[in-house]
């Protein structure tokens, strides 16, 4: 079959993460727990999915489906990855599952029992993370804030996630790492996850401004700034943007949430680093691809109220009210 006839979706069940790792030879034996191929990996915190469609990097966050993983595997662009897994694809003969039999490209996960959590939680998390509660409980209604305590772990956790149930980030309410990762990372992206899908995009289809944060207490802080003071009277329905999250600076947007973004304008709201800066640049040229123009905000020079610069938008939050001020205008921008 000619490569021109056939769908992306076609070409990801012809052509499975499995194949790729065949074709390119990469190091070890891809599984549900195995170890990264392009990077040091002591202790296995790679996964692979059984059918070959997904792989997530525990340690790092990043995940996705075979694009993703040719894109990074080769260095190429999303787009340019696509051509290449539709090339491929042209020249493999797999049995393609008839039409209907999935309505998703991708399973849904399993997670742990999800809460809205008690007013004890939300407590804890706003002192924590310095995000007043009102942002807390806009982000609870919106289905993107959840808690649990994880099996094995027994330790109350907030998840970021959205309505959908595709992609979840959990962190400890206490502020400690998962030592059960390598590095013992704050951050637990939940296997199965779609890594690279952006919390909250679908969840803005009623909203003309986006802010496109950088990690999941990015992306809670967004909450309360979007809120028109940012105190525990706001108005919930007054928000005047929506906050989309990705949860990690090395990941692409997922290519089928592109289109959820046109007719947005959207503003990037990086970390104030070099990772921070490319991973702008990045998702500013995807968006550029479907038609979608968008600007960054730089916090350069932006200092906390104690006197530390300010490295990201949870930061904001903690700058004198006049600077505050001018990061919700800017926003509005």
């Amino acid at each position: 079959m000619n490569s021109r006839n056939l769908t992306l979706e076609a070409a990801k069940d012809r052509v499975t993460i499995l194949d790729l790792w065949t074709k390119f030879n990469l190091p070890g034996t891809p599984s549900k727990s195995c170890r990264c191929p392009w990077r040091e990996d002591r202790k296995p915190s790679f996964s692979v999915s059984n059918d070959g469609r997904l792989f997530n990097d525990f340690a790092t966050g990043e995940g996705g489906d075979a694009v993703d993983f040719l894109a990074k595997i080769t260095g190429l662009s999303c787009g340019s990855a696509c051509r290449l897994l539709m090339d491929f694809a042209g020249a493999v003969p797999r049995h393609i599952p008839t039409p209907g039999a999935t309505t998703s490209p991708k399973p849904k996960p399993s997670y742990p029992p999800l809460d809205k959590g008690t007013i004890a939680d939300l407590a804890t998390l706003s002192k924590l993370r310095n995000i007043p509660p009102a942002g807390l409980q806009w982000a609870v209604e919106r289905g993107t804030l959840r808690f649990t305590t994880p099996e094995k772990h027994l330790v109350r956790t907030w998840v970021v996630t959205d309505s959908e149930g595709v992609n979840a980030q959990a962190r400890r309410l206490d502020g400690i790492g998962w030592r059960h990762l390598a590095g013992g990372p704050k951050a637990w992206t939940l296997p199965g996850s779609w890594a690279t899908w952006p919390l909250g995009i679908r969840e803005a289809e009623s909203f003309s401004t986006i802010a496109l944060v950088e990690g999941g207490p990015d992306f809670l802080a967004g909450h309360a700034l979007a809120l028109p003071e940012q105190d525990d009277h706001s108005s919930i329905s007054g928000a005047r943007f929506a906050p989309v999250g990705m949860l990690g600076a090395g990941l692409r947007i997922h290519e089928s949430a592109l289109p959820l973004f046109r007719g947005k304008r959207v503003r990037i709201y990086p970390h104030n680093d070099d990772a921070g800066r490319r991973a702008a640049t990045q998702w500013a040229e995807q968006l550029a691809s479907v038609g979608v123009t968008a600007d960054a905000f730089s916090l350069a020079g932006l200092v906390r109220a104690d006197g530390k610069p300010a490295k990201d938008l949870n930061d904001c939050l903690l700058l004198n009210k006049p600077d505050l001020d001018e990061v919700g205008k800017e926003l509005m921008v």
